[in-house]
């Protein structure tokens, strides 16, 4: 394997250094046999293209590789053009063969054009299509594209955007690799479907969008060319046309103003122009070739159009020109998109769960999974580690967990606070009128601040119960979250594990319940503490009942009494009480504030001890018990059911399998290449 990703690595520098020294010369070359073609009308082909065969082979066998599906775009000459623009007569004049004709769409499906100059003097033509290779000949291609068309779109008149290729090897014609694609037609004709502009729209979107495209305009001189709906296509993904070529059709027809329409420019075509004539009627090529020559060099209008923009040769040499520099450009990204797709496939397979081929094997594997569920739920619940979940914030446990336990001892303040202060000594004269007996007045009776106590832990009686519930809710999500992570790749233990799961947190729960019922039940019917604080707390608040009782019992109006460690209190209503009942009604009051701060403290930290040791117990040996119980205990096949891979996991390995196999074959094709060009040094 990393024999394969070096020298991938390695093909990469290769190629950019090659690219540079060797391929980056050829437009150069080409430019210099272009104007040696303008100036002798030579045949189209020329003897540079063994220097442009080896890269366009590399090209065209990585398009039969369909490596497009791996979302990397291929040096391509998109041909486009209205409806009846003469698109077919260019491809013939460049192939020197005959296309389909006929009314309407002739093209129904993209056609690529794989061109190449052949010593031999018989053709040899070709049509690759639904994966077989159907030879053929000139005097039958056209009907052999007929048919091949009609198994890929169908008999009636629609269109498809699968692919036919048409290979033809001939003497004479330029080295180029073209894509046809159906002319453009806004009105459906009889058998295609209503829809028939938006189809084809969209497949010549498809091809003319990649920045690596090269949009050859098929325009009809008889027309105004801003009213072209294939230029307008073009301007949407190439405004400045910076990659865009027109070749002009039908020059003999309408030479009026041609001159002006291809020097103006007002369609920005940044590649130029070229004006052709088409072969009329029974002409040969040759003869088509002739009279084209005729034609731009002597007709009044047309000879004034440059040499450089006129011509069937021409176009082939701007074509070949093109595509040259094109490749040249893009083929080192190419190999780099190629190495870093199938290193990044290889990695992607690497990680995927290996197929299990027995029960022991199986065993080993769902322990693995339970002991990095264990170890993951350890670093993010109990040890506070969260580098597996950095951008999960939901899963930083401990974190939000001291948030919840924050908010819980805020409700449990927060709710006692108007206890403090509001309606100030009425509850405790209440109950002490209530607890009154036959017995010394000065005592006071302990019924009374139990009652009160009581009361208080009634009212927060809910908090902490309703504190548990969220607190567990979350760490099952947390929990289930971490299993299926972690057995994601085996769909047969999710469900047992998810049950297992949440059978386990539920008697989690449950147990907290009630160890919290259990707390509220012991604050509630008895009082004790030994913390000193307490005594320290009471004997502060109680220094100042001696004030406190004084303002109360003035005869001035003295509104409120600000008590130190209490706040201001109101007091106004005490007045009418007589002394005995509010000393003893102070004095209960501020037992039951300072008592009441230590069962407060007492209610968190318990809770805070609980939750910390649940957890523990729960990671460390609660989850592990109850996954092997649901999994193994149950005896249902769980486990032997590991060995069948899911379908979607089965499918990825598949989908990777496949890719790896595509990249691998690509980067062969350019190897190769690449040990041709160096040998050609």
């Amino acid at each position: 394997m990393s024999v394969v990703l070096n020298h991938s690595s390695s093909l990469s520098e290769e190629m950019s250094n090659s690219s540079e020294n060797e391929v980056g010369s050829l437009p150069q070359i080409i430019e210099e046999k272009h104007q040696e073609l303008v100036v002798r009308h030579v045949p189209i082909v020329s003897s540079f293209n063994e220097r442009i065969r080896p890269l366009l082979d590399a090209v065209d066998k990585l398009r039969h590789l369909q490596v497009m599906k791996e979302g990397i775009q291929l040096p391509t000459i998109v041909v486009v053009g209205d409806q009846s623009s003469g698109k077919s007569s260019v491809l013939e004049s460049l192939a020197g063969i005959s296309l389909p004709r006929g009314q309407g769409i002739c093209t129904r499906a993209p056609l690529i054009m794989r061109l190449q100059h052949h010593t031999a003097p018989e053709p040899e033509l070709s049509l690759e299509f639904n994966g077989k290779t159907v030879p053929t000949s000139e005097a039958e291609i056209a009907n052999a594209i007929i048919h091949a068309t009609d198994e890929i779109a169908g008999n009636a008149k629609g269109i498809s955007n699968t692919p036919l290729t048409l290979v033809v090897k001939k003497n004479g014609v330029p080295d180029l690799t073209m894509v046809d694609l159906p002319g453009i037609t806004r009105v459906p004709v009889h058998g295609q479907p209503e829809n028939i502009y938006e189809q084809i729209a969209d497949i010549i979107m498809e091809y003319i969008r990649p920045e690596e495209s090269i949009i050859l305009n098929v325009l009809s001189a008889t027309v105004d060319f801003t009213t072209c709906e294939s230029i307008r296509m073009s301007q949407k993904v190439d405004k400045n046309g910076e990659r865009t070529l027109a070749a002009v059709t039908k020059a003999d027809r309408a030479p009026e103003g041609l001159l002006e329409k291809v020097t103006a420019d007002d369609v920005n075509i940044g590649l130029g122009y070229v004006c052709v004539r088409n072969r009329i009627g029974d002409e040969s090529y040759k003869e088509a070739r002739k009279e084209e020559a005729d034609l731009f060099e002597n007709h009044p209008l047309l000879s004034k159009i440059d040499k450089s923009m006129v011509g069937i040769p021409v176009l082939a040499q701007k074509l070949v020109q093109i595509q040259a520099t094109i490749i040249a450009r893009c083929l080192p990204e190419i190999v780099r998109k190629i190495n870093e797709k199938l290193n990044a496939s290889i990695s992607e397979l690497n990680r995927m769960p290996k197929t299990l081929s027995s029960v022991g094997e199986a065993l080993t594997t769902f322990m693995g999974i339970v002991g990095s569920a264990k170890e993951s739920l350890n670093k993010i619940i109990v040890r506070g580690e969260y580098d597996e979940y950095l951008e999960d914030k939901n899963m930083h446990c401990t974190a939000r967990l001291v948030e919840m336990l924050n908010q819980y001892s805020g409700e449990l303040h927060k709710c006692s606070e108007n206890d403090l202060t509001g309606n100030f000594l009425m509850d405790e004269i209440q109950v002490l009128e209530e607890a009154k007996g036959i017995q010394l007045p000065n005592f006071l009776p302990r019924t009374t601040f139990l009652a009160i106590l009581q009361k208080k832990v009634e009212k927060v009686s809910n908090i902490p119960v309703a504190f548990v519930e969220k607190v567990w809710t979350y760490i099952e999500g947390v929990v289930i979250s971490v299993l299926m992570h972690h057995s994601e790749n085996y769909h047969q233990l999710q469900l047992s594990t998810r049950r297992a799961g949440h059978t386990l947190i539920a008697r989690m729960k449950e147990h907290s319940r009630n160890w919290v019922t259990e707390i509220v039940q012991m604050e509630k019917l008895t009082d004790y503490t030994s913390n000193p604080e307490y005594m320290n707390d009471w004997n502060k608040l109680m220094a100042q009942q001696h004030d406190f009782t004084r303002d109360v019992l003035e005869d001035g109006y003295v509104a409120t009494f600000k008590i130190e460690g209490l706040g201001v209190v109101p007091i106004a209503g005490l007045r009418g009480y007589e002394q005995h009942v509010l000393l003893q009604a102070f004095d209960l009051k501020m037992r039951m504030t300072a008592y009441w701060k230590i069962v407060l403290r007492r209610v968190v930290d318990f809770m805070a001890l609980h939750l910390q040791f649940c957890v523990r117990n729960l990671v460390n040996k609660e989850m592990e018990e109850e996954i092997v119980q649901e999994l193994v205990g149950r005896h249902d096949g769980a486990i032997e059911r590991m060995l069948e891979e899911s379908p979607a996991v089965a499918a990825k390995r598949e989908k990777l399998n496949v890719s790896i196999k595509l990249l691998r074959e690509s980067n062969n094709v350019l190897a190769n290449i690449m040990d041709k060009i160096a040998s050609n040094v």
